[in-house]
């Protein structure tokens, strides 16, 4: 199976369980579940985005896969940064709820994404 789809099925698999234990271990009421389901959307995408960047640039040189990897990290985190500073300003989300478990997920999705680049180089390293 090709790296790519494989990470996003594992990426959809991992999405399908933390809801799954979201609806079934928190009792109704007790969470905004939209604020969660934006913290998740922006942390899912932000993951996703990142492996695409990084599948991008594992064939450049260098100094092209450091500038599409650790400066689309930078360009990431700027973006995450403004869109979080409207969403809480604008209170379209309940803060407490949303700030967790966009922290809970961030941490979650930034494992699953090392691990990914960490497939993909050895299964790099094994096919050269």
């Amino acid at each position: 199976m090709k790296p790519l789809f494989e990470f996003f099925i594992k990426l959809f698999i991992l999405s399908l369980v933390l809801w799954g234990v979201i609806y079934s271990g928190l009792k109704p009421g007790s969470v905004d579940y939209g604020s969660v389901f934006v913290a998740w959307a922006m942390v899912a995408s932000n993951t996703a985005i990142g492996y695409l960047l990084f599948e991008y640039a594992l064939d450049k040189s260098s100094a092209e896969f450091t500038r599409f990897v650790f400066g689309g990290l930078v360009v990431r985190l700027l973006i995450l940064m403004l869109i979080i500073a409207v969403v809480l300003l604008k209170d379209l989300v309940v803060i407490n709820d949303f700030v967790f478990s966009f922290f809970a997920f961030y941490c979650i999705y930034v494992i699953v994404e090392i691990l990914g680049y960490q497939r993909k180089n050895k299964q790099k390293k094994n096919s050269a």
